[in-house]
C-alpha cells in the first residue's frame, strides 16, 4: 500500500496512507471527521473521467494511516499535508477540504504560504471559528462540544450512530440516505482511533482560524448547505466567504452537512467547473 512518512518536531515518523488516481491537474482531497479518505469515492470516480488526477489521504489516526497517541493539533496536521505534497512533488494543486479538512487548508497557508497550491475548495468547512465566544457569538457553545466528548467516552458506537443521522439530516420524515449507507459509514468511523477521534474533535472545536483564513490568496470556492446542523452555515461558510477576498460562495438549498453524498451530482459538477 502507498504511504508517505511525515516526520515532524523530531518525533517518530508517522506513515500517512494515500491513494492516487488518474492523470492531469492534481486535486488533493482532505476528508472530514471522523471519516477517512474513502469518503471521496463518489468524487474520485467522476472527476478522474474529467481528466483530473485525484489524490486522497487518511489523516493520522484514521483509515489506514498510523495512529500515534498525539499530534492531532492543526499545525501538525497541516505539516502532514505539506509532506504529502512535497513527497509526491505536486504542482498547481487544487486542495479540497471537507468540514475539519478546511482547517488544514487554512493552517497550510499560514505555515507554508500556500506553496504548490493554485486553487482551494472548502466544503461544509469548520472555518473560520466554531466555538462561541464574545467575539464569535454565532459559534457553537462549549457545552455542546463537552457533550460530544462525554458521549464518545461513554458509548462511542451509540454516539456515532446518532451523529451519523444528524450528519445527513436523517429523521422519521426525512431519509436522504439508505440504511446500508448509514451502516457502512458507521463502520468506517468506528474503525478510527478512539484517541484520534476525541483529540481531533477538540482541535476543530477550539482552533481559531480567523487569522489563517485571510491568508488564503488563491481562487477559492466555498460550498455549504443551509440545512447543515453539524457545522452551522451562519457561523462558518458565510463568514469564511466574507473573509477570503474574491471567493465564490455557493449555498446548497436544503443540503445537510454530508452533502458530498446527498448532493454528489451537483457537487461533482461544481468541482469540475471550478477546477
Amino acid at each position: 500500500m502507498p504511504f508517505i512518512k511525515s516526520a515532524q518536531n523530531n518525533n517518530k515518523p508517522v506513515k500517512i496512507y494515500y491513494e492516487d488516481y488518474g492523470k492531469g491537474k492534481p486535486v488533493v482531497f482532505i476528508h472530514g471527521w471522523p471519516l477517512s479518505g474513502s469518503m471521496w469515492e463518489y468524487q474520485i470516480t467522476h472527476l478522474t473521467q474529467q481528466g483530473l488526477r485525484c489524490i486522497t489521504y487518511d489523516r493520522r489516526g484514521f483509515g489506514k494511516s498510523d495512529r500515534p497517541f498525539d499530534g492531532y493539533d492543526y499545525d501538525t496536521l497541516a505539516g502532514d499535508l505539506k509532506n504529502l505534497l512535497d513527497e509526491l512533488e505536486l504542482k498547481d494543486v487544487t486542495l479540497v477540504g471537507f468540514s475539519m479538512g478546511a482547517g488544514e487548508i487554512a493552517k497550510y497557508f499560514t505555515l507554508y504560504g500556500g506553496k504548490r497550491v493554485s486553487k482551494v475548495v472548502i466544503v461544509s468547512g469548520v472555518t473560520p471559528y466554531m466555538l462561541k465566544t464574545d467575539s464569535n457569538p454565532e459559534g457553537v457553545p462549549q457545552e455542546e462540544f463537552d457533550k460530544m466528548a462525554k458521549g464518545m467516552m461513554e458509548d462511542r458506537p451509540a454516539f456515532m450512530e446518532n451523529f451519523n443521522k444528524d450528519f445527513f439530516s436523517v429523521s422519521l420524515t426525512n431519509h436522504p440516505v439508505s440504511d446500508a449507507f448509514l451502516a457502512s459509514s458507521l463502520n468506517k468511523v468506528m474503525d478510527a482511533s478512539a484517541v484520534a477521534t476525541l483529540q481531533c474533535a477538540q482541535s476543530f472545536a477550539s482552533t481559531d482560524f480567523r487569522k489563517d483564513v485571510i491568508k488564503i490568496n488563491v481562487p477559492t470556492l466555498i460550498i455549504h448547505g443551509d440545512n447543515d446542523k453539524t457545522v452551522p452555515i451562519n457561523a462558518t461558510g458565510e463568514k469564511t466567504a466574507q473573509m477570503i477576498s474574491g471567493s465564490k460562495f455557493i449555498v446548497y438549498e436544503g443540503a445537510p452537512h454530508g452533502l458530498w453524498f446527498t448532493d454528489k451530482d451537483k457537487l461533482n459538477r461544481d468541482l469540475a467547473d471550478f477546477i
